[in-house]
């Protein structure tokens, strides 16, 4: 008993570390993808109280944080600018009605289908959020208001920062930078380098640099309930953005939680993750904060220092709560400069530069795939890239699938003088004209074609594997020449996995073709899961019920009936 109770106060001893260490990262993070959003600093903190607390009791992760994450903060920024023309209300709509997508997702169990996005997909749009974090926080850091529209917006306001430079804010903004970059890896287990940067810079602005641009007035104390407001009407323009959201919120929060089961081999439920996330997203909008997801670096910092259970987030939710109720009168001397210091090694490291770094030896679709949703990112928004990176994506990998499935395509011409003769009471003495047929009801009379000892009139045709829309284009094509070679063809489906609709479409108009060249269809070996669509299209009404055959020696048998 006594055991017992030892492992569960161990336990609480690494939740309450975990969940204080996730606090301390989270507090200046959730501050500055507040600021990045457009929504205010405050925001970001109310949505790192909100989606953290609920994210914890709901989610489908025990050792997970949530809260705003870099793609949540930039995505959102997007949509308040250029979805909700600055209107507040119409923002936090669009991300309730995302909240409700990601409840949706994961009432219909669509959590594992989420892993399946592609890869090249995943890493432009990190590096296009990244990219963005550091071409909007320059501005700030020169002493200048962010330009809210986007990348392109804040590119256009450069040369008038440059040249109206703030020399204060530029040295708080450097210094924040350069702790975030060089704080001693030893000091990082006691503090994380943004804490540093943080508090070093705004002590900087506090006793020296004190001419800066600061958060201003924080409010301190509970946010106000208010009710969204989007109109009957603009439900369909409200849509893609709301999408958008909740799949980069579910990538993003199911992702983390792969990294937090690899570091504590646990297992997460991602229909659950969903549904807690999505939940908490509907929540947040009705207090103005910041739409959140699995925070990768709180969970990771979470876990190294002992959480191991949902009470470590709930205890991070809880400090920053805690925080939020007094913080008010000292958040608001902390300078923007020093936040988007902090927000540009954030963005920097972002960046998958591991992938980038080897695009030279990355197929060229999938290059195509990552720059078209990088590109666009910036120079348009990140729903639309997200949209046509995606279709991209589908499009690049059923030409890759296609390679594939063709590649399991197999014509093999059977020669009469050994697949014919198989079997016979002859074939053993090597007779050119096998005898009466007598040899067992398993064979009829035939003659070999005399003048070509190595005709072949039956030809083989195994379709080994899946075969999907991705290969019923050129499928046809591909096979539709080797059937009018022979007078017999026999459809081998015995290695058979799988045909989808399309697939037994092109079936149906192969056995057409083959009927119009005077060539007879032997089918063999069809069942189970490759029969599905191909009887419930009835696509080989034409074959003859009794050319229907289990294996290649009761294809035999027909094939010698077919060239009597």
């Amino acid at each position: 008993m006594s055991s017992q109770t030892g492992e569960k106060l161990q336990l609480l001893r690494g939740d309450v570390f975990g969940g204080l260490t996730a606090a301390v990262v989270a507090l200046p993070l959730s501050l500055a993808f507040g600021v990045a959003s457009g929504l205010g600093a405050v925001a970001g903190l109310y949505g790192a109280i909100v989606v953290g607390l609920l994210g914890a009791m709901l989610g489908g992760s025990k050792t997970q944080i949530s809260g705003p994450t870099a793609p949540l903060s930039v995505a959102m920024a997007v949509v308040f600018v250029d979805y909700a023309d600055q209107d507040l209300a119409k923002a936090l709509a669009i991300v309730a009605l995302a909240g409700l997508i990601q409840m949706l997702m994961g009432a219909l169990r669509l959590g594992s289908y989420m892993a399946y996005t592609p890869y090249a997909v995943v890493s432009g749009f990190t590096s296009a959020v990244g990219l963005i974090i550091i071409l909007v926080q320059f501005l700030p850091l020169f002493g200048s208001e962010v330009a809210l529209g986007g990348a392109l917006k804040s590119l256009r306001s450069w040369p008038d920062a440059v040249s109206n430079v703030d020399p204060s804010a530029l040295a708080l903004g450097a210094v924040s930078l350069v702790v975030c970059i060089f704080w001693p890896e030893r000091l990082r287990r006691f503090m994380p380098s943004s804490v540093a940067a943080l508090l070093i810079g705004t002590l900087l602005a506090v006793f020296w640099l004190s001419d800066v641009p600061t958060l201003a007035e924080v409010p301190a104390g509970l946010p106000d309930i208010e009710l969204p407001e989007l109109a009957l009407g603009d439900i369909g323009a409200a849509l893609p953005p709301a999408v958008t959201i909740a799949l980069l919120g579910s990538i993003n929060s199911l992702l983390t939680a792969r990294v937090a089961d690899s570091l504590t081999l646990q297992s997460h439920e991602p229909n659950r993750e969903l549904m807690g996330v999505g939940f908490a997203n509907v929540l947040v909008a009705l207090v103005g904060g910041v739409p959140g997801a699995g925070a990768t670096s709180c969970t990771v910092a979470n876990v190294r220092a002992g959480g191991r259970s949902r009470v470590s987030g709930a205890l991070c939710a809880t400090i920053l709560l805690a925080l939020v109720l007094g913080l008010g009168r000292y958040a608001d001397a902390i300078p923007h400069a020093v936040l988007a210091g902090i927000l540009i090694k954030i963005g920097f490291d972002i960046i998958d530069w591991r992938y980038l770094t080897r695009i030279r030896l990355i197929p060229r679709e999938n290059v195509v795939v990552l720059v078209l949703t990088l590109g666009l990112s910036v120079i348009s928004d990140l729903v639309v890239a997200v949209a046509v990176g995606l279709i991209a994506a589908a499009m690049t990998g059923a030409r890759q699938l296609e390679r594939l499935e063709l590649d399991m395509v197999v014509s093999t011409p059977l020669l009469d003088m050994t697949f014919l003769a198989a079997g016979t009471a002859d074939a053993d003495r090597g007779d050119a004209d096998v005898g009466d047929g007598t040899d067992g009801g398993d064979s009829l009379d035939f003659d070999f074609d005399t003048e070509d000892p190595f005709a072949a009139r039956t030809g083989l045709l195994s379709l080994r594997g899946s075969f999907t829309v991705a290969s019923s284009t050129k499928l046809f094509s591909t096979i539709r020449n080797d059937i009018a070679e022979h007078e017999v063809v026999i459809l081998d489906f015995s290695q058979t996995v799988f045909i989808d609709d399309s697939a037994a479409l092109v079936l149906g108009q192969l056995v057409d073709a083959a009927i119009a060249s005077d060539t007879e269809c032997i089918v063999m070996g069809l069942s189970g899961l490759a029969s599905t669509s191909v009887e419930a299209l009835d696509v080989l009404r034409r074959v003859p019920e009794d050319h229907f055959v289990e294996d290649l020696d009761g294809a035999r048998v027909v094939a010698r009936r077919i060239l009597l």
